[in-house]
């Protein structure tokens, strides 16, 4: 009884930080999803069969998308307890043949899905800013001139305090997304209350009945029913941070109950008065609320835009680490936590793009257009990954998988054909972004290998260089010399050069490669593999997971290591740096290598990126024809 009590203080704050972090983003879509579903060239008129109908396809949604498919299944599938669809594709492509087309095809499925985050990362603060800000339409018209630059000032300061970190601020975010969760179900009890009839919706039989009797208004319906579900791929890009079990009791006891509550209410609201149609969740609230509802509903969004911005920089940072992403800058924010991180190239991109999608869509109903395609393309992606691990990760029957998977991804088509028809209306818009970040991040890890395979042309086999140093030996010099170089076996071009200018060589020369993992962290037991190749040369192989950040310094001076000992004013530091020219040779289309070239000039130096001391560091030129 005293465990189970200790258990569930210890619980309370992890569920408490999840409702705060995980779902702030489908927390926000009572806001715009039932009014877009009654609205535009395809909205449906609120008629007592349309609204029972939709309410109970938006409901079963929420039962058969989020809660089954993501909460109760796709979350099983951690990669060593990290969550999120690059660690979902690691994990799938863990055993598969490195050359062969499926692992070819199923990774490029897993870029492309993370590709489509950043076009989400896009969408969610300004369908969600502007969603709430329009609550002021209905305390007076006249204030409609003014949601349009409240919106901007609000994104202006969300980005600008990225770079101080949310730490400070993120004690705010479970009780005030739990207020607001709170208030959604209070809100929609009392309409509720008022039409219980509205509960009859609960019944699949009444989506049925609604399907087949209107089957091209259901079509059209269903890209408003993906706005209820968006924000699923925070539950599992988030795991790692909470735990599933924390996540699975926040979405069943807080926020699933909540957001049915508010949904249904709203239907109750249509049912009374069909008018209300233009903005039902702020005229479910009695005059006197509006204003507290309008700052409450805008510091949901804030923090829902948060969680988004942050899942952005964590997801280049495990791009950087994979090798489909250029080293950017990355600042920790927080010495606590490591996960608290700021990219200022992504949060001032990110910022330019919401800021013109703010000015070019100019309200919530237009900008539901854009997000629902990015948000379909990412589960249909989920569910042909998911059925991948099902089969060789967890060994499941190819009946038992196929029964489960093939009703998900017939939903997931059926959603997303819905979507298609939206493209011209916005619908471009993520699927344009999808398609940059796709050809930047497949061409960053192609332009990578080509680059290494010049370098090997004209490089040395380690063993036969060795060799060649203990039949004739340089001179050498006092110290220790650190090589950093990405071939372990071949001779760093860094090297080459030193030789043949200098003519010597340090006491001790260590080879030290850095290997990125398709797991999350690496054990400490496991970090760093070392071996002695004679003449006193030295190789090193040091070990992190995706979600980690290399520290060389740290790496030498840890404590524990018989074979090698390091002092820091003693070592010198060499590295490569490599002047790359396009050309027409095989390997890539030279708008590609073009491309590859403009990229890598935007990449922080190799010396910055592992935190080497600059005044320790040498770097030596080479030029390198792609």
């Amino acid at each position: 009884m005293v465990q189970a009590a200790k258990a569930g203080r210890n619980m309370a704050p992890l569920i408490l930080g999840a409702i705060g972090v995980v779902f702030g983003d489908i927390g926000t879509s009572p806001l715009y999803a039932l009014r877009v579903a009654f609205s535009g060239p395809h909205g449906l008129s609120a008629t007592p069969d349309n609204v029972h109908g939709l309410l109970s396809m938006l409901f079963w949604a929420l039962i058969i998308i989020v809660t089954l498919k993501y909460v109760l299944l796709i979350m099983r599938a951690d990669n060593r307890g990290e969550g999120g669809i690059l660690a979902l594709t690691a994990l799938v492509s863990r055993g598969l043949d490195p050359r062969g087309r499926i692992r070819w095809w199923l990774v490029g499925f897993g870029i492309f899905g993370s590709a489509m985050f950043y076009g989400d990362g896009m969408i969610t603060p300004a369908v969600s800013v502007l969603g709430a800000v329009e609550g002021l339409e209905v305390l007076s018209p006249l204030l409609h001139a003014f949601i349009v630059p409240i919106s901007l000032a609000i994104l202006i300061g969300l980005f600008w305090i990225q770079r101080h970190g949310t730490a400070s601020v993120g004690a705010f975010f479970g009780p005030v997304c739990l207020a607001w969760f709170v208030a959604l179900g209070a809100l929609g009890a009392h309409q509720i209350a008022r039409e219980p009839g509205i509960l009859a919706a609960l019944l699949p039989s009444h989506a049925i009945h609604f399907t087949l009797a209107h089957p091209l208004a259901t079509f059209f319906s269903l890209g408003a029913v993906v706005l209820a579900v968006t924000g699923t791929e925070a539950l599992y890009a988030d795991m790692g941070h909470f735990g599933i079990k924390p996540i699975r009791r926040a979405w069943f006891i807080v926020v699933l109950p909540a957001l049915a509550l508010n949904y249904f209410g709203q239907g109750a609201l249509l049912l009374a008065d069909p008018t209300a149609v233009r903005n039902p969740f702020y005229l479910m609230a009695p005059q006197w609320a509006v204003l507290p509802l309008i700052i409450l509903a805008t510091m949901a969004a804030v923090i829902a835009s948060q969680a988004v911005i942050s899942g952005a920089f964590s997801l280049t940072r495990q791009a950087i680490q994979m090798g489909y992403c250029p080293r950017l800058k990355i600042l920790h924010t927080s010495d606590r936590e490591i996960g608290q991180i700021y990219v200022p190239f992504i949060n001032w991109t990110l910022f330019v793009a919401v800021t013109l999608l703010v000015l070019g869509f100019r309200n919530s109903d237009n900008l539901a257009a854009a997000y629902g395609i990015a948000v379909t393309m990412a589960m249909l992606i989920d569910s042909v990954l998911i059925y991948v691990v099902m089969r060789r990760v967890w060994r499941w029957r190819r009946p038992v998988a196929m029964l489960i998977v093939i009703p998900l991804l017939a939903i997931d088509v059926a959603l997303l054909s819905a979507n298609v028809i939206k493209i011209p209306e916005g619908g471009w818009f993520p699927l344009l972004i999808g398609a940059v970040v796709f050809t930047l991040l497949t061409t960053w890890k192609k332009g990578r290998m080509l680059l290494m395979q010049r370098l090997n042309e004209d490089s040395m086999p380690l063993d036969v260089f060795i060799d060649s140093i203990g039949t004739s030996p340089p001179p050498r010099v006092p110290g220790t010399a650190v090589f950093l170089t990405s071939t372990a076996d071949r001779v760093p071009h860094a090297l080459l050069h030193n030789l043949k200018h200098n003519k010597v060589l340090h006491d001790r020369v260590v080879f030290l490669t850095v290997v990125t993992r398709d797991i999350p962290r690496v054990p400490p037991a496991e970090r760093v593999r070392t071996r002695e190749l004679g003449c006193q040369f030295w190789q090193m192989e040091a070990y992190y997971g995706f979600t980690e950040d290399p520290d060389v310094p740290a790496l030498l001076e840890a404590p524990g290591r018989d074979t090698l000992q390091f002092d820091m004013m003693d070592t010198s530091f060499f590295v490569s740096r490599e002047t790359l020219i396009a050309t027409v040779r095989h390997g890539m289309a030279l708008w590609r290598e073009r491309l590859f070239v403009a990229m890598s000039k935007m990449a922080v130096k190799a010396s910055d990126f592992f935190r080497v001391p600059t005044n320790r560091v040498v770097e030596l030129g080479t030029q390198v024809e792609l």
